[in-house]
């Protein structure tokens, strides 16, 4: 059995968008590519009605671009228990209101029993000096949350290398 992987939005934007003048993001884009193209068959990927509302924003080019790397991967439920954990994740105040769609994905993907959350969102999601809170809140909500990483982080590894 494959692991799963929900699909934050930041993945789709990167995979569809224009390369980058800048080299961080450039260089991410690259990274994104890679894993999308090498590493993508090894999982199960999955994404929820948020990613496909925020991947249809914008310039309707782009958007139809990120809407057709999406449009075999399966769809999540947003349960109610996955409403009460935004909601959690919010009050604890671990992200903040105007971030509730990230704190959404969180919570989706942590219901859903995901392995991991993609993304390159490293404001409210693959943030290191929020990531002990986000997992907190989960487990203390009976959830176990996926762990949160960047393609460059889930790339496979060499095992002969030190």
């Amino acid at each position: 059995m494959k692991q799963t992987v929900y699909i934050e939005t930041t993945i789709p934007s990167y995979l569809a968008a224009r390369p980058s003048r800048d080299l961080v993001i450039a260089g991410n884009q690259e990274l994104t590519h890679e894993w999308w193209n090498e590493q993508r068959p090894s999982f199960d990927l999955y994404i929820s009605q948020f990613v496909l509302d925020e991947v249809a924003v914008g310039d309707p080019d782009a958007a139809r671009r990120r809407m057709d790397i999406l449009a075999e991967l399966n769809e999540l439920e947003i349960s109610d228990d996955a409403i009460r954990l935004t909601e959690r994740l919010l009050h604890e105040g671990v992200v903040p209101p105007k971030a509730a769609t990230d704190a959404a994905h969180i919570a989706i993907a942590a219901v859903n029993e995901m392995d991991f959350l993609l993304t390159w969102n490293c404001k409210h999601i693959a943030n290191a000096r929020i990531l002990k809170k986000i997992y907190f809140v989960c487990e203390t909500a009976g959830y176990s949350c996926p762990l949160i990483c960047t393609p460059a982080e889930l790339m496979e590894g060499d095992e002969n290398e030190v």
